[in-house]
């Protein structure tokens, strides 16, 4: 059963998460990580369907300024990385095995980086090298310093009261449900993207100076990959067209411990080919029980 908890963060922030308990006892974390503009339902058919559950805790936290995480204020990975944390001090978790999609692998890395104590083992899901973006996606970096001011410009109406209130909140599992009976044919890659990159439909249920932190996190630099030792698994989708592939496998490749698996999707994997996240995800898993 899936219980849904809430911290308050030392800023008085709060953070909701859910977690579903093996069920026998104490069992180590395994901590799943959403992108931009989403939430924990990104990842409840893969808690509903991993053989995981059997020996872990599954913990799908809604990341600030998401969802019912929702607040206004500063965002980025440290702010981020402080928050996880405090969810797994909340729950008294020792090093867990962090999983995570787009801007929720840039958070799994940079967790990594700054707490390796708390990490042991990444499961990076399309995880975003900046200096490898081109095409339509290049212009994150570009105009950095727009989206900046656009951000300062959005919190400082917010604090003179110029907002909305509340937020409808996005079922990602009934939404991948709908995508994949739209997606027969030959429309896979167009209908994705209109159903998933619409800013009407994203800020419908955000902030937009939320939306726009979260875009300039997603494009921030790496941290130093070298010095991540944690064992790391990097599921690539093949259809991904705003990546220079050589050259994210290059920076990727300073990863000590890397295994790279490629799964035929655009960007969405876990709506496109969940069952073979899920498998690719779970061998790995095994592999890490094994070797430990």
């Amino acid at each position: 059963m899936d219980v849904e908890r809430c911290i308050e963060a030392v800023d008085g922030a709060k953070l909701c998460y859910w977690v579903q308990r093996r069920g026998n006892g104490p069992a180590p974390a395994l901590l799943l990580i959403h992108g931009a503009a989403s939430n924990h339902t990104r990842w409840t058919e893969f808690t509903c369907r991993t053989s995981l559950a059997e020996r872990y805790d599954l913990v799908r936290p809604d990341m600030r300024g998401n969802a019912r995480s929702m607040c206004r204020g500063r965002l980025d990975l440290g702010v981020w990385c402080r928050d996880l944390v405090a969810i797994l001090d909340a729950e008294s978790y020792g090093p867990a095995i962090i999983v995570g999609h787009s801007l929720g692998a840039q958070i799994a890395l940079h967790l990594a980086a700054t707490y390796p104590e708390r990490v042991c083992g990444l499961a990076l899901i399309d995880p975003v090298v900046p200096e490898a973006l081109m095409g339509r996606r290049l212009w994150m970096k570009r105009f950095g310093p727009l989206i900046r001011l656009a951000i300062r410009a959005g919190r400082a109406f917010n604090r003179l009261g110029l907002r909305r209130r509340t937020f409808p909140l996005m079922d990602l599992e009934a939404l991948d449900a709908q995508t994949r009976k739209a997606m027969e044919g030959d429309q896979l890659p167009d209908e994705l993207v209109r159903r998933y990159s619409a800013l009407g439909l994203i800020l419908k249920h955000m902030p937009t100076a939320n939306y726009l932190q979260q875009l300039v996190a997603t494009a921030a630099p790496l941290p130093n990959l070298e010095d991540i030792t944690a064992p790391t698994l990097v599921l690539e989708s093949t259809g991904v067209d705003f990546l220079d592939r050589s050259r994210s496998r290059a920076a990727l490749a300073r990863l000590p411990d890397l295994e790279l698996v490629r799964i035929d999707a655009t960007h969405w994997p876990l709506t496109e080919r969940p069952d073979e996240v899920r498998r690719a995800v779970e061998a790995w898993v095994g592999k890490l029980e094994a070797c430990g």
